[in-house]
């Protein structure tokens, strides 16, 4: 009887120690479940910040894509302008050429016509003292004749 009152005790410290197994069990099952649902609630996170990094790289992308083009685009523009002026430099320096040949040719016309005109000023004065000369000479041989004439009678 001592013996199964011995068994008996523990039957009942191994049914004591069984149930609180069994709680632990019941407990950890528990820790169990809200760990595996806080994981899937953060892989569904994962996923949606997956799928979120994935939507702004490509608007990234198209970002970079489009600021590309429009770099490409200025460059062009920059270059075209740049062109567009390089001609017109061009075009201007040859006129500026070209107006500073036609201001030389000018000058040297005014220069001979100077010329021309001083020459011609003075053939025309020389002929006007020479007229003035043979006038004084013709004028000196009336008087000569007036006085002549006026002696003979």
């Amino acid at each position: 009887q001592e013996e199964k009152k011995q068994l008996t005790l523990k039957v009942e410290e191994l049914e004591r120690k069984l149930e609180s197994t069994n709680a632990q069990n019941i407990e950890f099952l528990q820790v169990i479940a809200k760990r595996e649902e806080s994981i899937h609630q953060c892989q569904l996170r994962l996923e949606e910040k997956s799928r979120e990094c994935s939507s702004l790289a490509r608007q990234l992308e198209m970002a970079i894509e489009d600021a590309k083009r429009q770099v490409e685009q200025a460059r062009e523009r920059a270059i075209s302008r740049e062109r567009a002026a390089q001609s017109k430099m061009l075009d201007l320096e040859t006129q500026l050429s070209r107006n500073k040949t036609e201001l030389n040719q000018l000058r040297r016309s005014k220069e001979d016509a100077e010329r021309r005109y001083e020459s011609r000023l003075q053939d025309l004065r020389d002929r006007l003292e020479q007229s003035e000369s043979t006038n004084r000479s013709m004028q000196n041989y009336v008087q000569f004749l007036k006085s002549s004439y006026d002696n003979v009678f």
